[in-house]
């Protein structure tokens, strides 16, 4: 059976037309003596009325199920736009697709939200011929208001902008509901599958600065899918095959010539790939070996197919140290997984006719794009194009993915938007139905604001990195007197929550499409939009359950119990802010854009200081300091601050702890 409210909407459409054209007819015959109204068109209104009234009430009853029976946190911005949008089309049925904007409003004095689009509608309808002033039309708007559950009263401000006011029952029954259900995610229509390809270091190369943001945003993409209820499949296209692989493995048969019985000690591998390389720039004999060697790996001879998982598993236990410190979980699918499929793929182009030869080259030219694929070299092997083609049809057609989203720097972003458009072209996807997107990040700068490096010039190893971090945290905690107060362990978890916490954070809160400056000293400090900042508010807050003696099962019979009060402009506040925490979330979904979650998080966090300075939530006897009153509402404010924190920190990928 299909919806009920659409079958009614689309006969009161049908009738609603019928309607008009007997109305039309009957003007027609008004000059006519005598002309009695057409018995059709009575008995048309009075079962529009009836279609009318019926419709409505199975709406309020869906409003009243969505609001109250799911445990899903509602997004009232989506909720004002279904509310707005049905208005503005009962209001202009004449427009297509008109203009649906409603943002949160930015002085609490003008309302909660508001709904801008009365401006845009007034362009619209004067490029049709027909001038309107936008005040009419938002007054318009808000006659065709439906009947809802969370508008107390509409303003009229300015030249059309329609001022919002939420009902505080509404606000406060959500906020109960959040503390009963949890921080649950929004309704799915549909659980996607998405493929998120990040991190992608190169076999034989230390990770660097450069592959840490690639590592931590695509790991909290991930996550914010993950939470949203998507089937995620996270993975490293690592650079695990080509000829640097010949030229290591000659150089490994060199100086470990018993490597198939002893496993080399190959603790430096970075060390051994600038020897090897100094061998094959230097040595012609050792150059035509390397080639050999490339030629006998590709042909999948034992021997040498056991060399080069040696040297893969020497990198794989160096990048593992990275991703246990930062708690990366990832499935590596390197180049090699896709070498039978680079052929399949050249083989499709080419029986489609769209590979050109040029000097023995195989090249694709894209319509539109500047630059040619080269997907087969003059020598016949296989390019990144190649690969990344190739990778690319196995996650549309064998992973099924509705979502793919590659997570690497801006620098890359010409060969993503040439390669994709090939795939749009060989009729791969269409972008109107799967989304596949370069979410590219801008590169990370020292204080000199020139590219991070070590002081020798080197590209800084990213495990220095964290080590360093590690060190300058238990210091910074130090300085505070923390390890007078916590336990051996407790100081421990407080020094990896802060110096893992801070640089993903310092990552995380820029702009990712921005160059962002790496300083310590800026992200441990614990004032201003940092995650030091935000660990200890967090902290504070859940000790302030501490400070009342409330345990956890206290404070759910209390949500169950407690009517949440907002009579306090600062409950009020921070109330609502506390409930934009699913509109945060998909504004992110569509821009992939983590910074907006690290603003939010600040927002929260200094709303709920200024609630707290305002508001007592404990009040204690000044002399005994024993507790003499809980205004337990109030602490439920405080446990849903934390809820929404806790939950922001874990999309994240931060680690918080109850003391630090």
């Amino acid at each position: 059976m299909g919806d009920p409210v659409t079958a009614y909407t689309a006969r009161l459409q049908q009738q609603e037309q019928e309607i008009q054209s007997l109305s039309a007819e009957v003007e027609s015959l008004k000059n006519l003596e005598n002309v009695e109204p057409s018995q059709r068109l009575e008995e048309l209104r009075e079962e529009n009325a009836r279609l009318k009234y019926r419709l409505n009430v199975m709406k309020r009853s869906l409003q009243e199920e969505m609001t109250h029976c799911g445990k899903s946190m509602l997004n009232i911005n989506q909720r004002l736009q279904d509310v707005f949008g049905e208005a503005i089309r009962a209001s202009f049925p004449e427009l297509d697709n008109p203009p649906l904007a409603v943002t949160p409003n930015q002085q609490a004095k003008f309302g909660d939200y508001q709904c801008n689009s009365a401006m845009a509608m007034a362009q619209m309808l004067k490029a049709k011929g027909t001038k309107v002033n936008p005040r009419e039309i938002a007054e318009k708007i808000v006659q065709n208001l439906p009947d809802n559950e969370l508008v107390l009263r509409t303003e009229i401000a300015g030249p059309g902008f329609i001022n919002i006011h939420l009902k505080k029952v509404f606000v406060s029954k959500l906020l109960s509901s959040l503390l009963l259900n949890g921080v649950q995610p929004p309704p799915l229509a549909a659980r996607k599958k998405v493929v998120v390809d990040f991190s992608s270091p190169n076999i034989a190369k230390e990770m660097h600065v450069g592959h840490l943001r690639s590592t931590i945003i695509g790991d909290s993409m991930c996550r914010l899918f993950e939470f949203l209820g998507y089937d995620v499949l996270r993975l490293n296209h690592v650079g695990d095959w080509g000829t640097q692989f010949g030229m290591l493995i000659a150089h490994l048969q060199d100086k470990f010539p018993d490597y198939l019985t002893v496993s080399p000690p190959i603790s430096d591998l970075q060390a051994f790939y600038k020897e090897s390389k100094k061998r094959f720039d230097e040595d012609e004999d050792f150059k035509k070996r390397a080639y050999q060697c490339v030629v006998r790996l590709q042909s999948k001879e034992p021997d040498f197919i056991k060399a080069w998982n040696m040297i893969c598993d020497v990198s794989r236990t160096e990048f593992q140290r990275v991703y246990d410190c930062l708690d990366i979980k990832i499935i590596e699918r390197g180049e090699s997984f896709y070498q039978d499929r680079m052929t399949r793929v050249v083989k499709e182009f080419e029986e489609k006719g769209l590979v050109q030869l040029d000097e023995g080259r195989k090249l694709v030219f894209v319509p539109g794009q500047s630059i040619p694929l080269t997907i087969v070299k003059s020598d016949g092997g296989y390019t990144y194009d190649t690969s990344d083609l190739a990778a690319l049809h196995q996650r549309l057609f064998e992973e099924k993915a509705d979502v793919i989203i590659y997570v690497t720097d801006s620098g890359q972003g010409t060969h993503f938007q040439v390669f994709l458009a090939a795939g749009q072209m060989i009729g791969w996807y269409d972008p109107q139905v799967t989304r596949v997107e370069h979410a590219g990040f801008g590169v990370v700068l020292g204080e000199d604001k020139k590219k991070f490096k070590t002081r020798s010039g080197d590209t800084v190893r990213l495990m220095d990195l964290l080590e360093e971090g590690l060190k300058r945290s238990m210091d910074k905690l130090k300085e505070k007197e923390r390890d007078k107060v916590l336990t051996a362990d407790e100081l421990v978890k407080a020094q990896k929550a802060v110096a893992f916490g801070c640089i993903k954070y310092a990552d995380l809160s820029h702009n990712r499409i921005n160059d962002y400056v790496f300083s310590f000293d800026k992200m441990l400090d614990d004032r201003g939009n940092t995650a030091a900042y935000l660990l200890y508010a967090f902290t504070r807050i859940r000790s302030i359950a501490r400070l009342a003696n409330l345990d956890e099962a206290l404070i759910k019979k209390a949500a169950e119990t407690t009517e949440i009060l907002l009579d306090h402009d600062k409950e009020w506040k921070l109330g609502k802010c506390i409930l934009r925490f699913p509109e945060i979330l998909q504004k992110i979904l569509d821009d992939l854009l983590l910074h907006t979650l690290c603003d939010y998080l600040y927002e929260l966090a200094t709303t709920f200081t200024e609630f707290y300075d305002s508001c007592y939530c404990v009040e204690k006897d000044r002399q005994t300091g024993e507790v003499i009153k809980i205004n337990m509402w109030r602490m439920l404010l405080c446990e849903a601050t934390a809820s929404i924190m806790a939950k922001g920190f874990d999309i994240l990928g931060i680690n918080p702890v109850h003391r630090m």
